[in-house]
């Protein structure tokens, strides 16, 4: 998924991106290799008429959008990797028109325009020094460049290229020209750009670089994907080899990475300072080395074809490289983020609804009032009496509540302090109770369960059929009146608490095994039922075997049609559900943030990549639920939270553990927590289908690579 959401934002990635292939900017590039002075003015006169790199700029000045437009049209370029001085000329025009200089715009999108990250210059009566390494300085008619005064003080520069002494140099990235610049002019022949800061212009080109690493990665992922599914060896497509789904599984997770936090970055320009910066950071933690990894995989798909210079792999291997070189390691970003996160920082995210909650709101709010009014025992009755409980569900039950109604909703229970009773695995099996039960059924069950009258588990896991559950073994054997359950289930939590359970079980051993199976619903202490606590690693017994010896089960509760089962287990209202985002970053996060201060720079970069990771995981959720305001269904980002969020908690809890060092062997009771956790982390990744059965998934299901 591109940076852009919305309908609008799509629109203009396609439109550039069409735009982009027709200058043919790749041939030009190569046809360029060694000549330092190529400026590509053919492509900038196309730049310059599309009006590109002012974006961002205010409507005088020929803009009128904003930082995230300009992410939105850099990314789109970079996926086609469009040659000349682009990053630097949206840089400068940003700058320049938020800082009253309209009337420069034009002169920069006219002739591009390079920049230099730090002040290295020194400024008095005359503006002097060398910049050595001025991006996208080679063949651009201005120049951004920042000075220290004679106290110190910063002060930034737009400067003809002429009155400079500029040395265009052909470096490994055949797309872009540096350049080393010397100046030595009156400090009247630079326009001066108030009020800027080394600080603003690298986490303005921070920003705006990560939209190119979006489209690096984007393109990287669509050309590995695509040739594994046509390349065979073995007598098959490589696609269809476990090793290659798993390394485009991994590029989809990082292109989806990146393009979240490039997106979270450009959106974070309207917020405060610190906002930005945080955002900002993040993107520099997790899109610059991403854009690499997903050159460097792309070009280990390709195989020997994306070793040769003839493929155009490697030059967006160049790309990714050279921004990566320009604005610093994914290290030196996450230990800036680490920095940030010690001194209280967060990421909030706000997802604007546009006027669509003024309708609903007032009700709303008068509905959480009346459960806010009574008393703390009584609000789990009153959330179920007002729908409130689970609004996504279908009335009488829920409100059939939308996206909008849903965050309305999150909103004034935040606001009024009320927490919705967790229902645990009545989540799973309600949602099918009322898509796919009786009236009888709905009554029976969906009710007692939202008051919490009725615990569920879960009876599906086998010994035989963890990812593989088609393969259960667990037999229903017709009865008069009903059917008898033989067999073992496992990994089944909550059983010795449970009232009822769904389960699953074989009624037609004689057809595909996906097609035999139906859905039942069972009376845990019926006669037959042997629950079997199980003790993990852990030391606990969350989990239990559990034994069925000829377990009664009538005919109506079986829920829906006989051996109809599979559909049945597959499906679930969950995805009809929002949420807000949170500021939190998860329980081990938080805890490795406040062990990490006063540690090395190391340390800062370990701790600062996993509040990058945490964040992702929020972020990708953000973005799913700004798909459902927009009326599209989960994509992409949805499964790859699922598999990044068991990343982050794994990795997370085991980072506690290493930085807490030789305290880990004490008794003291946070160090047991840390280490409790540590332990239950293993679970996450073999849990609800494998680490790897998840990505075989992805590779097949979204990716479309052949099974």
């Amino acid at each position: 998924m591109p940076i852009g959401i919305t309908d609008e934002h799509q629109a203009l990635s396609e439109s550039l991106r069409d735009w982009a292939k027709g200058l043919g900017g790749i041939a030009l590039a190569r046809a360029a290799e060694g000549d330092a002075s190529a400026a590509f003015e053919e492509v900038w006169r196309g730049v310059e008429e599309y009006g590109v790199a002012a974006i961002a700029a205010p409507e005088p000045a020929g803009g009128g959008g904003t930082l995230l437009d300009a992410a939105v049209a850099l990314e789109a370029c970079a996926h086609e990797l469009l040659p000349g001085p682009l990053l630097g000329s949206a840089v400068a025009a940003y700058h320049a028109g938020a800082s009253g200089l309209g009337d420069l715009v034009e002169t920069i999108a006219a002739g591009g325009c390079g920049i230099g990250l730090d002040p290295v210059l020194e400024v008095g009566d005359r503006l002097r020094g060398t910049v050595r390494v001025a991006y996208d300085g080679g063949g651009a008619a201005q120049l951004l460049l920042g000075a220290r005064g004679a106290e110190g003080e910063e002060r930034w520069f737009l400067l003809a290229a002429e009155h400079a002494d500029v040395r265009p140099q052909a470096g490994p990235d055949l797309t872009r020209r540096v350049a080393e610049v010397q100046v030595d002019v009156d400090a009247g022949t630079a326009v001066e750009v108030p009020g800027l800061s080394g600080t603003a212009v690298r986490r303005t080109a921070l920003t705006l670089a990560a939209a190119e690493a979006s489209g690096i990665a984007q393109w990287c992922l669509t050309t590995a994907v695509e040739y594994a599914k046509v390349r065979e060896q073995f007598g098959a497509p490589i696609g269809s080899f476990q090793a290659i789904k798993h390394l485009c599984a991994q590029m989809l997770e990082t292109a989806e990475a990146v393009a979240a936090t490039a997106w979270d970055a450009a959106s974070a320009a309207a917020d405060d300072s610190d906002q930005w910066s945080f955002a900002a950071e993040v993107a520099g933690a997790t899109a610059l080395d991403g854009a690499v990894r997903a050159a460097q995989d792309c070009i280990q798909v390709l195989g020997g074809i994306g070793f040769t210079f003839e493929h155009d792999a490697h030059l967006y291997l160049r790309r990714a490289v050279a921004l990566r070189s320009l604005l610093d390691s994914g290290d030196a970003h996450a230990a800036a983020l680490s920095r940030l996160a010690v001194d209280g920082v967060r990421r909030s995210v706000r997802v604007g609804l546009d006027g669509k909650d003024e309708e609903v709101r007032p009700r709303v709010r008068e509905a959480v009032a009346a459960v806010a009014a009574r008393p703390e025992p009584e609000r789990r009755d009153a959330l179920v009496d007002t729908a409130l409980l689970a609004p996504h569900w279908p009335a009488p039950y829920g409100l059939g509540a939308g996206p909008v109604e849903q965050l309305v909703i999150d909103e004034e229970l935040a606001a009024a302090g009320i927490t919705r009773p967790d229902i645990k695995i009545a989540g799973w099996a309600v949602p099918t109770i009322l898509k796919h039960g009786t009236d009888a059924q709905r009554e029976r069950f969906v009710e007692p369960s939202l008051r919490g009258e009725i615990v569920w588990c879960q009876l599906f896991s086998e010994p035989g059929a963890g990812s593989d559950l088609a393969s259960l073994a667990t037999r229903a054997e017709r009865v008069d009146g009903g059917w008898r359950l033989t067999g073992q289930k496992v990994w089944t939590s909550l059983a010795a608490e449970a009232d009822w359970a769904i389960c699953l079980a074989r009624t037609n051993p004689d057809v595909a095994k996906h097609k035999g199976i139906s859905y039942f619903l069972v009376d845990m202490r019926s006669e037959g039922i042997d629950v079997r606590p199980l003790r993990e690693l852990t030391g606990d017994a969350l989990f239990n075997e559990v034994f069925l010896d000829g377990v009664f089960v009538p005919d109506e509760l079986v829920v829906g049609e006989v051996d109809g089962g599979w559909r049945l287990a597959r499906t679930t209202l969950a995805n009809e559900r929002v949420a807000m985002a949170s500021t939190n970053l998860g329980g081990s996060v938080e805890r490795a943030v406040s062990l990490v201060g006063g540690r090395s720079e190391a340390d800062l970069a370990r701790v600062g990549h996993a509040v990058a990771l945490s964040t992702v995981c929020s972020l990708l959720g953000v973005r799913s639920t700004l798909k459902a305001l927009a009326g599209r269904g989960p994509g992409a980002e949805s499964s790859v939270a699922k598999l990044l969020t068991v990343r982050n908690r794994q990795d997370a809890s085991e980072l506690v553990v290493d930085l807490l060092g030789a305290l880990a062997l004490t008794d003291d009771p946070q160090v047991r927590e840390d280490l409790h956790e540590s332990q239950l982390t293993r679970c996450l990744s073999i849990a609800g289908g494998t680490t790897q059965v998840l990505r075989n998934v992805a590779a097949e299901r979204i990716l479309g690579l052949p099974r």
